[in-house]
């Protein structure tokens, strides 16, 4: 008996996946067949879209939110489509494209649009994210120009540091009690000691 699947994927364990559950949701997949990668933005390895590929079977459904799901790129996005539509056997409904529905036209016309649409998309999907990436490199080049610091704020150092360090140099201190004192980690109090003993030597 055909099955029906969902397949969720968000580009970071920041972002929330419960716009595409719900959708899915509502086109009745099971929660047991919806399978959900999170990874972060540099790593594509989708260890729960293996597993679903692997058990997806000639006639199931695959619903999917948005044709990116499929890969992070133009060429990528074709090949999956072509290892599940082709090699695999199964419909693909894609729920923000309703042209992206393979249940429709199965006829010569229908496929022929339905390839055509997908080409459109998934090289509109890569020169998005394309651009994204330069505006958000230009973004970043901007505020450094302006002096703009990124990452973690820097901790600064309490006036007494120096009288600190040296009662607890002098084992009159826990180590314990100059981190509280100081508010930071262990291993931020070496790193600001480091610092602090190359600028009293210079």
């Amino acid at each position: 008996m055909a099955q029906v699947y969902g397949y969720v994927r968000v580009s970071s364990i920041d972002q929330n996946e419960e716009r595409q559950i719900v959708e899915l949701s509502k086109r009745n997949v099971l929660s047991k067949n919806i399978y959900i990668d999170k990874q972060s933005g540099k790593s594509f390895e989708r260890p729960q879209y293996k597993k679903l590929v692997r058990k997806l079977k000639q006639g199931d459904l695959l619903y999917i939110l948005s044709i990116d799901r499929l890969g992070r790129n133009y060429l990528e996005i074709q090949e999956q489509w072509r290892i599940l539509t082709k090699e695999k056997g199964i419909d693909i409904c894609v729920i923000d494209m309703p042209l992206l529905d393979t249940r429709n036209g199965k006829d010569l016309m229908g496929t022929f649009i339905a390839d055509l649409v997908l080409q459109i998309l998934s090289f509109v999907a890569q020169n998005e994210r394309e651009n994204i990436r330069k505006r958000q490199a230009q973004g970043i080049a901007v505020a450094k120009a302006k002096g703009i610091k990124f990452g973690r704020p820097e901790i600064a150092l309490p006036e007494n540091f120096g009288e600190l360090v040296h009662e607890w140099e002098k084992k009159r201190l826990p180590i314990s009690e100059v981190l509280e004192v100081c508010k930071m980690s262990e291993a931020t109090f070496y790193r600001k000691l480091r610092e602090y003993r190359l600028l009293k030597q210079k």
